[in-house]
């Protein structure tokens, strides 16, 4: 008598169907992003209520807040615009077809992605979030990878949610490296700490090592398989790209927008503010400012399409695309506001209080655990990197001072878990969710499983690593 023993296929692997039951869960229970905001929104509210604020006061901080991030709104939307101008070219399309013919199939596609996104996160992280959803795009466009379009879109995303703030990107380290951008408050309690401190650190390399290695793990095994594999289509997502006719003007007043001719001026104009950028900033520095990775993109995307007529029929196409952006930044702000302007009924807004009762059950061993967990938690409420070091910084760097902790682990403490509440908040998320036409919730059961293993992977290297560090003292500039 033979006995037959049966495998069960690869794509009906625990890690994958766990990700697809999360995914389920999150597609079904999980609101439209912008209800997540509201909802925020009201949370923060009726916090500040309970502390003994006046109704007066939130409902001012929320219409203050509300146009506070409006250049960072528009920032964001340029990144989508510009990315999309860039891409739709036909340079650019061949480049990402040429990265999309790497993996071999499916669970490969979703790896691929995800290492790209956190690669190009490291130097900025405006450029994982564009080029990793086109990639995924261009990806989606092969039939033959049976490639679940979700778990790409949640790849594409990892540069967000995994490593970006350990890299040269990180909005925390930048500020604490240039004195002229620091407030005179926090240059008093810190000094100067430069990279060597901070994002060069051996243990910095170590955290991000592990981070990678992990989230690329994680993404090919949550990975549904060929038979399980969701596509762009079944997603209602159309991927297919075919360039737009080229027009030929039919009436003298469109002799100028078919002809190259503005396009190279306007170019070279922005060539000399980019020049002088790069001379006088350190080119990491120059571009990891949002104006100046816009501009570069924008002029880029419009001397590849080469006439006005392409340029602007391409940026025609990109708008749509940030409707999330435009209406839900704004929510974000007021959330800011409130948190941070509103007193309570001893004076104290409510991230003050949070921040206190932090840094007063801290101990030198206890410190890391305790500053990641508040850095996450704020992180959800106010997804600012560098806005939300310069409310943090003043409370946790005198702490690290008192308990005598290494200022440069400080800093990426708070970088390393900044990135944690990303993965399941859509903040960031809404730039990538306009590339790829999904909703947050499609995106959420996948990065949730990443989130799991990132929490104690984060707080346990964030503490045994500083363990390895000897307190400092500042250095002033």
């Amino acid at each position: 008598m033979s006995v037959h023993i049966t495998h069960k296929p690869i794509e009906e692997s625990r890690f994958a169907r766990f990700a697809m039951r999360c995914s389920n869960w999150a597609e079904r229970w999980f609101p439209d992003s912008w209800v997540f905001a509201v909802v925020g929104v009201l949370i923060v509210t009726l916090a500040v209520l309970a502390l003994g604020a006046t109704p007066t006061a939130a409902a001012k901080a929320f219409g203050d807040g509300f146009w506070s991030l409006i250049p960072f709104t528009m920032q964001m939307a340029f990144v989508v615009i510009g990315g999309y101008v860039v891409a739709s070219s036909g340079p650019a399309s061949k480049l990402i077809d040429l990265c999309a013919r790497v993996p071999k199939n499916g669970r490969s596609a979703v790896a691929w992605v995800a290492l790209v996104s956190m690669l190009a996160s490291l130097l900025n992280w405006g450029l994982s979030l564009v080029f990793g959803g086109l990639l995924v795009r261009a990806l989606a466009r092969r039939e033959d990878l049976k490639m679940d379009y979700r778990a790409a879109g949640a790849a594409a995303y990892l540069g967000l949610g995994a490593v970006w703030a350990l890299g040269l990107s990180s909005s925390a380290a930048q500020l604490q490296a240039n004195p002229g951008s620091l407030p005179p408050g926090i240059l008093q309690i810190t000094g100067v700490i430069p990279f060597t401190e901070t994002i060069f650190l051996w243990q910095s390399g170590v955290i991000l090592l592990a981070l990678v290695v992990a989230s690329l793990a994680i993404a090919y095994l949550t990975a549904p398989g060929a038979g399980s594999a969701r596509d762009a289509k079944a997603c209602s997502v159309d991927v297919s790209f075919t360039p737009p006719p080229v027009h030929r003007p039919s009436r003298p007043g469109e002799w100028l927008e078919h002809s190259p001719l503005l396009i190279i001026l306007l170019v070279l104009l922005a060539g000399g503010w980019l020049y002088h950028e790069f001379s006088t900033k350190p080119a990491i520095l120059a571009i990891s400012g949002l104006n100046t990775y816009n501009l570069l993109f924008l002029m880029l995307g419009a001397l590849l399409h080469w006439r006005p007529r392409s340029f602007l029929d391409a940026v025609a196409r990109a708008v749509p695309t940030t409707t999330g952006v435009l209406i839900q930044f704004p929510l974000y702000g007021s959330i800011a506001a409130i948190m941070t302007g509103v007193p309570g009924s001893d004076g104290q807004s409510l991230a003050h209080h949070i921040s206190t009762f932090f840094v007063q059950i801290a101990s030198h061993d206890t410190y890391a655990l305790l500053m990641g967990v508040y850095s996450a938690v704020l992180g959800f409420f106010i997804p600012s990197g560098g806005g939300k070091w310069i409310i943090e910084a003043p409370y946790v760097m005198q702490v690290a001072n008192e308990l005598q902790y290494h200022l440069g682990w400080a800093v990426q403490i708070y970088n390393a878990a900044e990135a944690l509440p990303n993965l399941i908040n859509p903040f960031y998320m809404l730039p990538l969710l306009g590339v790829l036409g999904l909703k947050a919730c499609d995106l959420i059961g996948f990065t949730f499983v990443q989130l799991l293993v990132h929490i104690p992977l984060v707080l346990v290297l964030l503490w045994a690593l500083g363990n390895t560090l000897a307190y400092v003292a500042p250095v002033m500039p």
